[in-house]
């Protein structure tokens, strides 16, 4: 079972230039995660005023951070399920510079899709990209691992399904609990519970993500010290800390493009429907995060909006707004990965 301490970690990347270059890559990739899609979490409690966008994006990266840090502290299977999901074995440099390339790709492909306020999932680029880069280096279907990658696909499929299911579920579950009981009080109560919701969404979203992050930072390290791939590994506390801290960082910068089409244009909330979508979508992630099931955080909280307002009728979902953002996830899979794949080629050329 491998790990490795902070100082020995300190001292490979003063001496170890290619180790240096993935961490700050993979870095990148966890800040630009915090940056476009934990807002994710937000945008209902912004979006039906329970907070404002300032108060919440601090709050959201308070609890992403705490998610990354208990869940992983519990059950690192979603970090162990993104390691195994690729194959980056054989010659280590070769296989260092495929990471580096499928992360590079991630972050283009994100900061795109941020650009054009498109809440593309993360978890869709970082298995494409990762796929598209393991699938040059080995030459070949044979650099993806089937048992890992369809539980990843499995993951995926249902947090679309589920969620907007369980949005629809939840919501009319708290409108028959509250039928008889004055509209002043629940307005009450639900500002509230939203807050109590959207720090909750943010909660998950770091226990799913900062996993899935983590998994590859430890794929980096061992590649980068010229290490055979591990199946059993670790992860350090002084990892969860660092990833969930720059996680913060990211999602303290803003993502209000994110927060306005995922709350604000899909679907005009009440303060009870956007705590039935958080709450719908917190359900989904905790069972899946102790299930090992590495589940898109976007997708979930999306559709279980989704979900809320279908519940009352099908008009009141702004479908132009979902056909834009099925679009970018489904071209997220094929994009990220071709761009992975290319980046991982001429990386490959070049280096």
């Amino acid at each position: 079972m491998m790990t490795v301490s902070l100082f020995d970690f300190l001292a490979k990347i003063a001496s170890n230039p290619a180790l240096l270059i993935t961490v700050l890559l993979t870095l990148g990739v966890i800040f630009v995660n915090g940056w476009t899609d934990a807002p994710n979490a937000i945008a209902t409690c912004v979006s039906t005023r329970s907070m404002s966008p300032h108060a919440a994006i601090i709050m959201a990266a308070i609890f992403n951070f705490l998610g990354v840090l208990v869940m992983t502290a519990i059950s690192t299977t979603v970090a162990e399920t993104i390691y195994g999901m690729v194959d980056f074995q054989g010659d280590a440099h070769s296989a260092l510079i495929a990471l580096c390339a499928a992360l590079f790709a991630i972050v283009l492909w994100s900061v795109a899709a941020w650009w054009f306020g498109i809440p593309t999932s993360e978890s869709h680029a970082l298995i494409a990209g990762l796929s598209g880069a393991a699938i040059a280096l080995q030459g070949g279907i044979g650099g993806i691992n089937p048992g890992e990658w369809i539980k990843v696909i499995y993951g995926l499929i249902l947090s679309s399904v589920i969620g907007f299911f369980m949005g629809i579920i939840v919501v009319k579950g708290i409108k028959a609990a509250c039928k008889n009981i004055n509209r002043r009080k629940t307005n009450n109560f639900f500002r509230k519970a939203q807050i109590a919701g959207g720090a909750g969404m943010a909660f998950m979203h770091g226990a799913q993500d900062g996993q899935k992050f983590m998994g590859v930072f430890m794929l980096g390290m061992f590649l980068a010290e010229g290490k055979a791939i591990t199946q059993e590994f670790v992860i350090p506390i002084w990892l969860i800390v660092l990833c969930s801290a720059v996680m913060a960082l990211g999602t303290s910068i803003g993502g209000y493009r994110i927060i306005k089409a995922v709350g604000m244009d899909m679907v005009k909330l009440e303060q009870y429907q956007g705590f039935a979508a958080d709450f719908a979508s917190i359900l989904c992630l905790l069972a899946a995060s102790f299930l090992g099931f590495p589940m898109s955080t976007t997708h979930t909280k999306t559709t279980a909006i989704m979900g809320v307002g279908a519940a009352k009728r099908l008009s009141c979902v702004n479908w132009n707004v979902v056909r834009e953002m099925v679009t970018g996830w489904l071209l997220t899979f094929p994009g990220c990965g071709l761009v992975g794949f290319l980046m991982a080629f001429l990386f490959l050329k070049i280096f």
